[in-house]
């Protein structure tokens, strides 16, 4: 505490709105992502390619769902 009766500490960390926007966080603590590659151009893709772009996925690599969870604060 300082003379004024305030914390003295580091500022929070801000939530990284990029990654909120495009990560979340399953109950179990997994990183889910929407897939890519479903925005355009999707004549030439086959309706089985686009069905399964539908659905959403889990970050498998370790050290990038441990950097996304820091970014998001889950």
């Amino acid at each position: 505490m300082s003379h004024d009766g305030t914390d003295i500490s580091m500022p929070k960390m801000k939530t990284h709105k990029g990654a909120k926007k495009r990560f979340s966080i399953t109950a179990s603590g997994k990183v889910r992502r929407l897939k890519a590659f479903k925005s355009h151009i999707l004549t030439k893709k086959s309706a089985k390619r686009k069905r399964n772009l539908r659905r959403p996925t889990t970050i498998k690599t370790p050290g990038e769902a441990r950097n996304i969870k820091r970014l998001i604060q889950a």
